[in-house]
């Protein structure tokens, strides 16, 4: 660089002073080591616990294998053109989204400001998950589990009359890590066992982010390598345990007619969506960084294939697990029915097994019909199908049903380190990504940085974060983590993917997009690019918007899931006004500062149009 300045200099021609403040912004910007930390950042960021407990449950519930149908489809389709829309703007403005944005359009800011603050409402609950995490790791060194067995009531006469009615992973979840009140209303106090694991969870996330890329980048090679370590340690042991091919028959059958049900294809469509973390400015973010003649295509397809692949993977470790924890099921039931028959018959022990049962049953309900009837309502009618037919998702899935197959396999503390340890690999791997999102917009800003360095924007970040999810460890804080789950990102990220696709498309302009691009890598786009991000990613983003807001229209009102300690199971309730409005100003805080910016940059601009207008 120095010896072609010289040559310049020494030929008359002196180089522009917008040329030297180009390349000194790009000195002064912090970089990735090297491109493969910046892949390592990206796939620790995309892979997360959506791949482990949102993916499985979607091809369980749409016709196993032939979900995969509309999820490659969409991957094609939606997932690879978006990511590499949002890498490559990232690493053409060398900016934050908000600066990025901005360089497109002025009056584009607020698509930046809003994804700056759908990552700073999922930073704020996200870490949470971290937080249950690191409170099921620290208790998985016991033995026995404490989640494996009902603990005695006050008398210690006999177990804990809640635990009972439910089970011993349900009780441990709702009332020893959440200790959920009965309703929404009902906030109480927060709690100091979670608060403390909240407090830890984001001191991990700040060592992580306190030099920037130079520390990020070190941390990601383990975020994103070590989940994969422990999934195939699962792999090999889910395969191995009893009735774990029943539960991968019952992935891999695939039932064709969910191919024409369009919320298959709907939930597909979403579930890429979500699990890339598109609209969230933290992948324009992590591509800010790069080279400007990184190879960002090339990157966006490992990405984009590694995250589905992580998928359909994790799914082969969760189904195995499925089969298993629906055997062992299934055969219980079956052995406490064959243990009623033998004692109310006075059979002898090893006469009724689980091939005869069926056959017995028919035969003494015949041979002795009174005294049948009497036993029949104690008799449990046991089915492997209905097992492993019970979809759960989410925290269900994590905490409940793998926690539940854990402490039946041998060597359980082991594996239940194993398992939170990869939980927290993959919920850090995101947050580094979430933060990334905020931070780099932030440290953009001449105003900001010129009054605080780096570390102590980082530290600000997370303290507010941690002391504003502070909410999430009362005994409601279970409620208020749903409302953000499912109402704090799902439409604004679409409304967001929809503006920046038609901001380069047609505000930038695809044609002078694609001279830029080429300029940078050196590379031409080719057709596929062009179509997918002019027309039908953008068509697809708008009927997945139009499906979300009439399903919310025609829901009613609102309802969650609480907790009754009394049945010792879920039971649905209507959200209260306040809960409601709670929704609404999440829903409305991210999409209006796109409007709202907009007309703002257009206030301003007409007020220095009056103030530079001759005077007559």
């Amino acid at each position: 660089m120095r010896l072609a300045i010289k040559r310049r200099a020494s030929s008359g021609q002196r180089p522009s002073p917008d040329r030297h403040r180009a390349r000194a912004m790009e000195k002064a910007r912090p970089q990735w080591g090297n491109p493969l930390q910046f892949v390592f950042a990206c796939i620790s960021y995309a892979v997360g616990l959506g791949n482990v407990w949102r993916f499985p449950y979607l091809c369980q519930m749409y016709g196993g294998g032939s979900f995969l149908v509309p999820y490659v489809i969409m991957l094609i389709v939606e997932g690879m053109p978006l990511l590499y829309l949002e890498l490559a703007v990232g690493q053409r403005m060398r900016q934050g989204s908000i600066g990025a944005w901005r360089t497109i359009s002025p009056y584009l800011s607020g698509v930046g400001v809003a994804s700056v603050v759908v990552s700073f409402f999922l930073a704020m609950y996200y870490n949470v998950i971290n937080a249950w995490g690191f409170w099921y790791f620290f208790h998985s060194f016991q033995d026995p589990l404490p989640w494996s067995i009902c603990p005695l009531n006050s008398n210690q006469t006999g177990y804990d009359e809640e635990c009972e009615k439910a089970s011993s992973t349900q009780y441990f979840w709702y009332r020893k890590t959440l200790n959920i009140s009965p309703s929404i209303q009902e906030n109480g106090g927060v709690q100091w066992e979670p608060a403390l694991c909240l407090t830890l969870a984001w001191l991990m996330v700040y060592l992580c982010i306190l030099r920037g890329t130079e520390s990020t980048g070190k941390v990601v090679y383990f975020t994103a390598s070590m989940p994969y370590c422990v999934l195939i340690i699962y792999l090999v042991r889910g395969l191995t345990l009893h009735g774990a091919t029943n539960g991968l028959m019952y992935m891999f059958t695939p039932k064709m007619e969910q191919l024409a049900n369009p919320k298959a294809w709907i939930n597909a469509a979403t579930q890429i969506f979500f699990s890339l973390g598109l609209g969230f400015g933290s992948l324009i973010a992590f591509a800010s960084y790069n080279e400007p003649s990184n190879n960002c295509q090339k990157h966006a397809i490992i990405v984009s294939i590694i995250n589905s692949s992580t998928s359909i993977f994790a799914s082969i470790v969760t189904f195995s697990i499925y089969g298993f924890k629906a055997t062992f099921n299934y055969e219980n039931c079956l052995n406490k029915v064959i243990l009623l028959l033998t004692n109310s018959f006075d059979l002898e022990d090893g006469f009724l097994t689980a091939s005869n049962l069926e056959e017995m049953k028919d035969y003494l309900a015949s041979t002795y019909p009174s005294k049948y009837s009497e036993v029949f309502p104690h008799i449990r009618n046991c089915s492997l199908e209905s097992e492993l037919d019970t979809a759960v998702q989410g925290t269900g899935l994590a905490f409940i049903v793998y926690t539940e197959a854990i402490k039946n396999m041998e060597v359980s503390q082991l594996w239940s380190v194993l398992y939170f340890f990869m939980l927290l690999m993959l919920g850090m791997g995101s947050m580094l990504g979430n933060t990334a999102a905020i931070l780099t917009p932030l440290t953009d800003s001449k105003v900001i940085s010129s009054y605080l360095p780096k570390e102590a924007i980082s530290g600000l970040v997370c303290l507010i974060s941690c002391a504003i999810g502070m909410v999430f460890t009362m005994e409601a804080g279970n409620y208020w983590f749903d409302i953000f789950n499912d109402y704090a990102a799902t439409l604004s990220l679409l409304l967001i993917v929809l503006v920046e696709t038609i901001a380069v498309c047609y505000v930038y302009g695809l044609k002078r997009f694609e001279n830029d691009l080429q300029a940078m890598t050196g590379r031409t786009l080719n057709w596929y690019w062009k179509a997918m991000w002019a027309f039908v990613s953008p068509l697809l983003i708008i009927s997945l918007f139009a499906f979300y807001l009439s399903d919310y229209i025609l829901t009613g009102t609102l309802q969650y899931q609480a907790w009754d300690a009394t049945q010792g199971q879920l039971v649905t309730k209507d959200y209260p006004p306040h809960a409601l409005a709670v929704i609404g100003l999440l829903v409305a805080s991210s999409i209006m500062c796109i409007p709202l910016v907009a007309l703002g940059t257009f206030i301003r601009n007409r007020l220095k149009m009056g103030d530079s207008a001759p005077v007559a």
